[in-house]
């Protein structure tokens, strides 16, 4: 127990979702790609499935991929390289147990009859452990290239969420700006748990009412601690309000972890260069004040990766590991 909650559990979803999140406990993930690459946006992604079921057998619970479509200057990080569904087939072949999330698809870039059928097929294949981070994108380039009005992501971003959540009914009948169905037709497969875990990315352009409302789940960027507690306390409130269940919280969290274990925080970016002492520390404070999970990014970690994960498994891992 943390934060003095009860842990009575969140909803039940599918496999991924109930390993990682857990009410009142805290859960730790791994970003892909699995290496660093400070000074160029373009990662090498040598032993990259190595390094995910490295991350497996250590007991990290989720990875987490991104949805990065053009490798764009401004924005500094080409992801992982690969498109994000083919790459969830991929790992889920090649690993058992970890989840596998996204964080997160752009939605107003994508059509959601593709995306609805590819994250259940990644669901089912997977043996129902998808995640799916949802957002409405921050790359104001990418939008003429795919033809779509940059300034009208948010009302896009919540008419294929919708269409998303349709496509889980059998025979579904729905009619909305990207598209109809009159029930005389189905989407196949189904997922795993009868739904998609839905889970928005920041604001996505939109207000806190509707996440609360919709949202199977909260993720969150990195803030100084207090604004971030009054954040999600703000949050559950509103979940509250709405007659739903709690819904959990997540949030990235870059590490640059030095040898000196007592090294005091310094800030980079989205994260903090630090000691394992104070890391510990840290992550106690996120599990306090309702964090659900954390995905580390070792992008800006200038140790060599392995010892890196390996630390983390021995010296940090065991206060935040869930029990299935």
């Amino acid at each position: 127990m943390q934060n003095g909650t009860k842990t009575t559990g969140f909803q039940t979803i599918n496999k991924g979702y109930n390993s990682v999140f857990k009410q009142g406990k805290m859960s730790l993930g791994i970003v892909v790609p699995i290496e660093t690459y400070i000074t160029n946006p373009v990662p090498t992604m040598q032993r990259h499935l190595e390094r995910v079921q490295l991350v497996e057998e250590l007991g990290f619970s989720a990875i987490w991929l991104r949805d990065v479509p053009f490798n764009v200057p401004s924005f500094g990080d080409a992801g992982q390289l690969y498109d994000p569904f083919v790459y969830l087939g991929f790992l889920a072949a090649h690993t058992s147990r970890i989840a596998l999330g996204v964080a997160s698809i752009i939605l107003p870039l994508r059509h959601p009859a593709h995306v609805a059928k590819a994250a259940a097929s990644a669901d089912v294949l997977s043996g129902g452990r998808l995640i799916l981070g949802v957002a409405s994108g921050d790359r104001p380039q990418e939008y003429p290239a795919l033809n779509q009005p940059f300034p009208e992501r948010g009302a896009t971003f919540r008419a294929s969420f919708d269409y998303i959540r349709e496509m889980t009914s059998e025979w579904p009948a729905f009619r909305n700006k990207l598209g109809k169905l009159n029930g005389e037709m189905d989407m196949l497969p189904k997922p795993s748990g009868g739904k998609l875990p839905l889970l928005v990315t920041g604001h996505s352009q939109q207000g806190i009412e509707w996440i609360a409302k919709n949202g199977d789940g909260w993720m969150v960027y990195p803030r100084n601690t207090v604004m971030q507690e009054q954040l999600i306390q703000e949050w559950r409130d509103r979940v509250k309000s709405t007659g739903r269940a709690d819904q959990p919280i997540l949030q990235p969290f870059h590490i640059d972890l030095v040898d000196d274990t007592g090294a005091l925080p310094q800030p980079i970016h989205l994260g903090l260069r630090l000691g394992l002492d104070h890391l510990r520390t840290y992550l106690q404070t996120l599990a306090a004040i309702g964090v659900n999970h954390v995905a580390i990014n070792l992008r800006f970690n200038q140790a060599d990766v392995e010892t890196t994960l390996k630390t983390l498994a021995k010296e940090i891992l065991p206060e935040f590991a869930i029990a299935e």
